[in-house]
């Protein structure tokens, strides 16, 4: 096996793992928040709507890191690392998420874009659960 088509088979299960742990975890928070929505201490709507804000965001990340992780798969079936770049193009071009402009990027760039990803959904997942423990102590102090 050779190392690109290594590299791509790690790198879409290393995405998968995200993508399922990452929207799990917003997941858990969005269903544990409801037991504090009747408190009445400082946290006032505006905290609710950046919960759900901060819950969400990391759901619409694991969604695009599952996404990525499906066309890595789709690249480690190739035999080629060029045709492998090539098909992913080409699904990205035939729905209509990037231009058919010819330009490939290489393995590099597309691992440092869904690193990216990564990290961007765990500082809002972060965020999130920041969130929730503010929310979580406001309701058990009970508003005093």
């Amino acid at each position: 096996m050779t190392v690109w088509k290594t590299a791509t088979k790690s790198a879409a299960r290393r995405l998968r793992r995200n993508g399922f742990i990452g929207g799990g975890a917003a997941l858990l928070i969005l269903a544990l928040a409801p037991p504090t929505a009747g408190a009445h201490g400082f946290a006032g709507p505006l905290a609710w709507w950046l919960l759900l804000a901060f819950c969400l965001l990391p759901l619409a990340f694991s969604v695009h890191l599952l996404f990525d992780a499906a066309l890595f798969r789709l690249a480690a079936s190739h035999d080629a690392e060029e045709a492998s770049l090539a098909a992913i193009d080409d699904v990205l071009a035939r729905m209509g998420l990037r231009a058919g402009d010819g330009v490939t990027r290489t393995l590099p760039e597309r691992l440092a874009g869904c690193r990216r990803l990564v990290w961007l959904q765990r500082i809002s997942l972060a965020v999130g659960t920041a969130l929730y423990a503010i929310l979580l102590l406001d309701a058990a102090g009970g508003g005093a």
